[in-house]
């Protein structure tokens, strides 16, 4: 129990240096305006996505380890968690980059204005992380966690290296270091934490295939009518019927052109499902639901 918690402790602490030390370097050499606009894009554009993790880590990590022993379903399950955690962030993500200057006018206002390139530049990292987050429970699941704080080790004398040789050039030398560390540790890191498990990186690609086709062809007429019609609507108006636009393209194609309605209309059924109360039967738990109405996550 030490020797897990005090790895997962020191893995966190590794983690938040390598992540916040731009912030300290920007506000020493920058001062105060530099920090506060570079601080802000950083918190808007991760907000949604950190409570996203949260939620997922807290679920995926007793879950998985409930499967631990049983490779198939662990598997399973893994892969679905993972596709859908990308399902659902991806978009977020997307929509941010596309319109951040509608996001920053509408929440920060526009005296705010020099945080959108920022936000933009940004948004690269929240993409890398949206791949990275679920490995955390999994390697944790499988008592791998030292993985995890050997790849942290590793990726934070690279931060921090980039964050000193780019910070002459400011906020946007920082922020592009930031998103382009973190893209290029995808792969490797991927490939490292599932080294000698029951997933492979075939598996992984098969996962993320189909949220990551929806979402390009989403961002592709979401950015042609940000081309056609940003001089001609409001900023809201532009945010609410683009974004609009973005959402339903990417639906439509990871539902039906990707043939993944079948599995979100179970899982929808199974979360407004209220199970009915008998004292002499067990409680059905959320794994023998989804099993017996879809025959496996995996389907």
């Amino acid at each position: 129990m030490i020797r897990f918690g005090g790895t997962a402790t020191l893995t966190v602490i590794v983690n938040y240096v390598a992540t916040n030390l731009e912030k300290v370097l920007l506000g020493r050499f920058w001062g105060a305006e530099a920090l506060g606009i570079y601080g802000r894009a950083y918190q808007l554009v991760s907000i949604s996505t950190e409570n996203i993790n949260t939620a997922f880590g807290g679920v995926a990590f007793p879950l998985l380890s409930r499967l631990q022993h049983d490779s198939s379903r662990f598997k399973s399950y893994f892969l679905t968690g993972y596709s859908l955690f990308l399902s659902l962030t991806l978009p977020i993500a997307v929509t941010c980059a596309v319109f951040a200057d509608e996001i920053i006018f509408l929440f920060l206002g526009p005296k705010w204005k020099d945080t959108v390139i920022i936000f933009q530049l940004l948004t690269p990292m929240i993409l890398a992380l949206a791949f990275l987050r679920p490995l955390g429970p999994f390697v944790a699941s499988l008592g791998l966690l030292d993985r995890s704080l050997k790849l942290a080790l590793v990726r934070a004398p690279f931060m921090i290296t980039a964050y000193v040789l780019v910070l002459p050039y400011g906020l946007r030398g920082v922020a592009c270091a930031t998103s382009a560390v973190m893209a290029m540790s995808v792969v490797p890191m991927i490939t490292y934490c599932i080294r000698g498990t029951m997933i492979s990186l075939q598996d992984i690609m098969s996962s993320v295939v189909r949220p990551v086709v929806s979402i390009i062809v989403g961002s592709a007429l979401a950015l042609g009518f940000q081309f056609l019609y940003a001089q001609s609507l409001s900023p809201i108006s532009r945010l609410l019927v683009g974004g609009a636009l973005l959402v339903s393209s990417y639906l439509f194609i990871l539902l039906f052109v990707m043939g993944q309605k079948s599995f979100y209309l179970n899982l929808i059924r199974v979360l407004w499902q209220r199970p009915s109360v008998d004292e002499k039967a067990p409680t059905p738990s959320v794994l023998q639901i989804l099993e017996k109405r879809s025959g496996g996550w995996t389907s």
